[in-house]
């Protein structure tokens, strides 16, 4: 198999700690592995356009965080709820990785397709991800986000999928570890995992403009609702004025 680098190394939280850079936006959270169990994002006043960035927020929904430890005054972030019941779950192993096979996503979905997904279901029931990794070397530290051949196989399944993660147990912090496994980041032993804030912006608009035609195409009900909620579970409020564009000038997706 073909060694995949990432843009820039990955740090193990054991080596170093990652102190940011003056007057730079940073997204932090804690032991993606363990399906992360906050979810910050802190930026400099700005605007881009009619789409406006929130200061903070994190999918435990109690409180908002401090990205320095030193600052935070409020209780510890609780973790994710459990996985909700009756969701799909989609198991993979160290073959389904290293083929880049996506047979374990169709067979506990029944998605076979792009065109096959009806989403009303899936939104309902919500779709999860157990990963069964063995490590070469057991005492490997890494997180599963830093391994390249995982994050792989999320780059394919994306690809495929795009407008999956509408449709993932978000409360069970799915939405934070698929995420992860997409945007660059590094790691820090203080703040855990720190992505690089303009790549997560570049996937929230992205996944927002997806998002958003496929549950219209399909007829779901509050398509806006629905794809604010996802980016605010990412940090963002996005304004009508955003969805207002996309439908003046709508492109057909047949």
């Amino acid at each position: 198999m073909a060694t995949i680098k990432p843009p820039y190394p990955l740090s193990s939280p054991l080596k170093q700690n990652i102190s940011p850079p003056p007057q730079t936006p940073l997204v932090s959270c804690k032991s993606i592995s363990e399906s992360l169990a906050c979810f910050s994002i802190s930026y400099l006043s700005r605007q881009r356009g009619q789409v406006a960035a929130s200061v903070a927020f994190n999918p435990s929904g109690n409180f908002d965080l401090s990205l320095y430890d030193e600052e935070d005054e409020s209780e510890k972030v609780q973790p994710p709820m459990p996985p909700k019941e009756g969701r799909y779950e989609v198991v993979i192993d160290n073959d389904s990785i290293r083929l880049l096979d996506l047979a374990p996503f169709h067979s506990a979905t029944g998605i076979t397709s792009p065109l096959s997904a009806e989403p009303k279901e899936f939104l309902e029931r919500t779709i999860g991800f157990t990963i069964n990794y063995t490590r070469e070397d057991e005492h490997d530290p890494r997180e599963l986000s830093e391994f390249p051949e995982i994050r792989l196989w999320f780059l394919r399944l994306d690809a495929t999928y795009p407008w999956l993660p509408v449709l993932l147990d978000w409360r069970a912090g799915e939405l934070a570890r698929y995420t992860a496994m997409l945007v660059p980041h590094q790691m820090s032993m203080r703040m855990g995992v720190v992505f690089n804030p303009e790549a997560l912006e570049l996937f929230i608009m992205k996944k927002v403009f997806i998002v958003y035609s496929w549950l219209k195409k399909h007829n779901v009900p509050k398509p806006r609702l629905k794809t604010k909620d996802m980016a605010r579970m990412l940090g963002f409020g996005i304004g009508d004025e955003l969805f207002d564009l996309i439908d003046d000038h709508s492109l057909d997706q047949s």
